[in-house]
């Protein structure tokens, strides 16, 4: 029988998306006998984050500051919001270099199934932040998947009963893609939303 602390920090590394039961097992066994210093590293780098960041009073990003540093930059375009759902799709457009207006992090998306409705979201929030006198445009950039589309869809509302403009990032084939090795749904989205040359 497992002594109930390893119990438990198998049963807290499940907490992680991604994480089953064998894994979390096999994590917990790996930290415990072979790495003792990165399991005490975690801990302390988990405990601190913890105390540390918070969400940005604009963009509503992780931050260590009660405004984050790309918020306050002078060098964005302050008339330009685009509305993405986690941390992680805001750094993939940075990444593109393509974008230098502001961001607004949902921290999730609707999706009834899993009890997530716009008041979880705190869409409210978002809406004061589009109707601040600056925002010219909204740029939707949430995900093509269900919840994703109906997010968009609720958000596109929301913000043009409000008068602001709003748009929708475009969907297509991936550069470099060939046709042939590309889904229909795909293909046909990027039929409908072809552009003159």
């Amino acid at each position: 029988m497992s002594p109930s602390s390893l119990d438990e920090l198998i049963d807290a590394l499940r907490c992680l998306p991604g994480v089953g039961p064998k894994s979390a097992q096999r994590m917990a066994y790996h930290l415990l006998q072979r790495d003792q210093r990165g399991a005490q590293r975690l801990a302390l780098a988990l405990d601190h984050a913890l105390k540390v960041i918070r969400h940005c009073a604009r963009c509503n990003n992780f931050t260590e500051d009660e405004v984050c540093e790309r918020c306050l930059s002078a060098k964005r375009d302050a008339a330009l919001l685009c509305v993405v759902e986690m941390p992680a799709d805001l750094n993939m457009l940075e990444q593109t270099h393509a974008y230098r207006g502001m961001y607004y992090v949902l921290m999730g998306r609707i999706s009834p199934l899993d009890g997530i409705g716009p008041k979880e979201l705190r869409l409210d929030k978002l809406l004061a932040r589009a109707a601040d006198g600056m925002v010219q445009e909204v740029i939707l950039a949430t995900n093509f998947t269900n919840e994703g589309e109906a997010t968009a869809h609720y958000l596109g509302e929301m913000l043009r009963a409000r008068g602001l403009a709003v748009s929708r990032i475009a969907r297509g084939l991936p550069v470099g893609g060939e046709i042939e090795h590309t889904d229909a749904g795909t293909i046909a989205q990027a039929l409908v939303e072809r552009r003159p040359l």
